[in-house]
């Protein structure tokens, strides 16, 4: 009998990467195309073909057998495993893209929010695993968020459910591409915190960052000079860590979670992150929930939603076989 595996994606608007994972999360071969979504669905869609297939066929080679196949994406995923709508892969909103990969190579497909295959996979291969009920956060171009409680992943009944970043923090505050104003993601991703330190900057207030051209200033030159003491890059991490406290704060109110695990590029920068945002989480939340709810940071790196998109699948899989196969019913 040949091994099993399964092919774990992860779609972003910029680069779709593409793994052979086992079923205890080991990524055997990866691959990673441009997504270059301005050329339009058929296109993508021919890529995103091959690269399934020579991973199919790599398999082969190594006596392996691909079961099913999992993919993250950015932004709202409907039950059935279509994009309803995502900005950074505008040519696949309304398309049922788990279909089309289904039809194409008839393995059992999985379609989810890209926050919530790291939030998976963090639970079941990570940070999460010591957790019963945990909220994942992302930090990256955006703020996403998935939510696991009683140790199964909750999409909500639209799957739109997890959309921390637009907790209007500020509601007279920056715009935000979702049409609102004052948005957590605008001031905790990584794009937030680049705009506080750009904003200080432009007032005029020193800073070793003022050298240089504004496309250069990235969060991790910002990190760099918050670790040296820079004043204007500090006060970017501590206005992140407020307002993702306050967001906490009502969340630990509202759910009484077990943990937080906080994933993507600055969350290698939570230690600048952290003494604001437990501040914060403190001050405005009760007591009980404030001391259940601890702050971790992701285990998986990267590869979070590969592994993510990959479990979900397989766990999916298994729920469809004991749908088909139930055990009789003892009398």
């Amino acid at each position: 009998m040949k091994g099993e595996v399964l092919i774990g994606i992860d779609l972003g608007g910029t680069n779709c990467r593409a793994a052979l994972v086992t079923l205890d999360g080991e990524i055997l071969v990866i691959n990673k195309v441009p997504t270059k979504m301005a050329e339009g669905r058929d296109f993508f869609l021919a890529r995103l073909f091959r690269m399934c297939d020579d991973l199919i066929q790599f398999a082969a080679r190594e006596g392996l057998l691909v079961s099913a196949l999992g993919m993250g994406a950015a932004g709202v995923i409907s039950p059935s495993g279509a994009v309803t709508v995502s900005p950074n892969l505008a040519p696949l909103n309304g398309f049922p893209l788990a279909a089309a990969i289904r039809d194409q190579f008839a393995l059992p497909t999985t379609l989810a929010n890209d926050a919530n295959a790291i939030a998976w996979g963090e639970a079941i291969l990570g940070a999460g695993r010591v957790f019963s009920s945990f909220l994942t956060i992302t930090l990256g171009t955006g703020v996403g968020g998935g939510l696991i409680l009683d140790r199964k992943l909750w999409k909500g009944a639209d799957g739109s459910a997890g959309e921390i970043g637009h907790f209007v923090v500020e509601p007279e505050g920056r715009e935000c591409r979702c049409g609102s104003r004052g948005c957590l993601e605008q001031y905790a991703s990584a794009t937030g915190i680049v705009r506080t330190a750009v904003d200080s900057l432009a007032r005029g207030e020193y800073s070793v960052l003022a050298g240089l051209p504004r496309e250069e200033i990235t969060s991790l030159k910002v990190s760099e000079a918050a670790r040296g003491g820079d004043g204007v890059a500090l006060n970017a991490f501590r206005e992140a860590g407020e307002r993702l406290g306050q967001v906490l704060a009502s969340v630990a109110n509202l759910l009484n979670l077990d943990g937080v695990v906080i994933t993507g590029g600055p969350a290698e920068s939570l230690d600048l992150i952290r003494p604001w945002l437990e501040k914060e989480i403190k001050a405005r939340a009760f007591e009980i929930p404030f001391r259940r709810m601890k702050i971790v940071r992701g285990e998986l790196g990267e590869e979070a939603g590969i592994l993510g998109s990959a479990r979900l699948a397989h766990d999916e899989l298994l729920a469809a076989q004991r749908r088909d196969d139930p055990k009789p019913t003892q009398n």
